[in-house]
């Protein structure tokens, strides 16, 4: 299966080379090498901060209403690429095929709506105090992004970045994954296919320390994106302080969901599952912790794993695979350190438990039931295939449990009553709730979340927000 050969794309220019020398990316099915590429660092990264500045100023000159079409042009072409782009993502990340589909057309769509959002970024007139003085606030770009995003979606997570930023006006360096270069790069290449001004879009990856610290520090940067862990977060928060730059810090969570005793646990159960175990577990906002009222306990943990044991694992390139390997070996290991130390304190195994086979990183999708506030897995984020089952007393006892960790991304609720879902509502510490489903990130509602989860949205309104700046104008006429 062809897996494209990536180079790095600097001001809008392939480089065959880098400066660290060369790295490979893996495929988590088979621990198989798919490339050697160029390992950019702090050379790249001072370059691609230059000529983002010169970017900023040609593509931040035209109006709203002349990018949004480059931007059309460009969800167009990656929805005709589709099937190449998302087989290099399976390839790469280990997704299965179908899961890599959507989420690259997902992605063009986010793309299509930041265009036509950033024809609405209306300024506003200010009543004025005094007889012959105007006031206008208009909104301008902020200026070129500095954009990490990880591997565990390899087209959405950028794109949740690019598309604001471009859409706004703003040139972005992009830093994907080292695990997940060559999705960014053909997101780069359909737009500058679609006529994005070259010098508006670079994509290197490498020394990811000497990238971030590099491009974080660079004067020509103005604004920096993360999605990431909570302990990179820390570092990169830091340094955007530090350097006085403008930061949206999408982090980790750790999604508890409240299972009231009056949900509908035939519609919720196979949700549940779905949801539990797309892309390996490696979701952040993946439901993990699931807080479950004691009448209704048993039969939700043995219908969760009756349908956990139904899906099948293997390389995502098999149609029909519902689960893939995890990305990294590390995720194997760490998936199996908290499984194993769950267990020792007293969780029940009741499907799953274990790495499956000795090649290619796989595992199998894993209920513990009977968990507590004692075991690890309970208060890291697993970011793998485990989900954790917890008997809880009431409502009131789901929410103090729920809110218990530092953490407040996602979190979702299952309830019939209006009163309790008022209360969970009313309660609960995260940056979104699913009220009896799972599907939060579209691209016109907000994404982030409160805490150590980071602060900023991604996606909405408040998605285009984050890249423009209010100017005054106040005029004597």
């Amino acid at each position: 299966m062809h897996y494209p050969k990536s180079s790095l794309i600097i001001g809008g220019v392939e480089h065959a080379s880098g400066s660290q020398g060369e790295l490979a990316v893996l495929n988590p099915a088979t621990e198989e090498v798919l490339a050697v590429l160029p390992k950019a660092g702090a050379e790249e990264a001072r370059e691609a901060a230059r000529l983002a500045a010169e970017g900023f100023a040609e593509w931040s000159a035209l109006s709203a209403f002349e990018r949004a079409p480059v931007l059309h042009r460009a969800a167009a072409i990656m929805r005709d690429g589709a099937q190449e782009a998302a087989l290099a993502m399976t390839l790469e990340q280990g997704k299965p095929l179908a899961q890599a589909v959507a989420e690259w057309r997902s992605s063009a769509d986010l793309l299509e709506w930041f265009a036509e959002e950033a024809r609405r970024a209306y300024g506003r007139l200010v009543p004025a105090r005094t007889v012959g003085m105007s006031l206008a606030v208009h909104r301008r770009p902020v200026g070129p992004v500095a954009a990490f995003a990880p591997w565990n979606f390899p087209a959405w997570a950028p794109m949740q970045k690019l598309a604001p930023a471009l859409a706004a006006g703003c040139s972005v360096v992009l830093k994907p994954s080292e695990e997940t270069p060559a999705t960014s790069r053909l997101i780069a290449q359909a737009l500058l296919e679609a006529g994005l001004p070259r010098k508006a879009i670079s994509v290197i990856w490498g020394s990811a320390g000497q990238i971030a610290s590099t491009l974080i520090a660079a004067p020509e940067i103005r604004k920096v994106s993360l999605t990431g862990s909570v302990r990179v977060g820390r570092i990169v928060a830091a340094e955007a302080g530090h350097h006085l730059k403008r930061a949206t810090m999408e982090l980790g969570g750790h999604a508890p969901v409240i299972v009231a005793r009056d949900a509908d646990l035939a519609r919720l159960v196979p949700l549940a599952a779905q949801w539990k175990f797309r892309n390996a577990g490696q979701v952040c906002v993946n439901p993990t912790r699931f807080l479950v009222e004691a009448p209704i306990y048993d039969d939700f943990v043995a219908g969760l794993a009756a349908e956990t044991r139904r899906i099948k694992v293997g390389p995502g390139t098999d149609p029909e695979t519902g689960m893939g390997p995890l990305a990294t070996r590390s995720q194997v290991e760490t998936t199996v350190a908290l499984v194993e130390d769950a267990v020792a304190q007293g969780a029940l195994v009741v499907a799953g438990g274990g790495r499956i086979g000795n090649r290619g990183y796989f595992h199998e999708p894993t209920v513990l039931a009977g968990t507590t506030t004692a075991m690890r897995a309970m208060n890291e984020e697993p970011f793998g295939p485990l989900a954790l089952v917890i008997k809880v007393a009431s409502v009131e006892a789901a929410l103090d449990e729920a809110n218990r960790l530092p953490v407040g991304l996602a979190s979702y609720a299952f309830t019939d009553s209006r009163r309790t879902a008022e209360l969970i509502t009313s309660r609960i510490e995260a940056g979104m709730l699913g009220l009896n489903h799972f599907a939060l990130a579209l691209p016109e509602t907000p994404f982030g979340g409160v805490k150590d989860s980071g602060f900023g949205s991604e996606g909405g309104s408040e998605g285009l927000d984050a890249y423009l700046q209010p100017f005054l104008v106040s005029a004597a006429v």
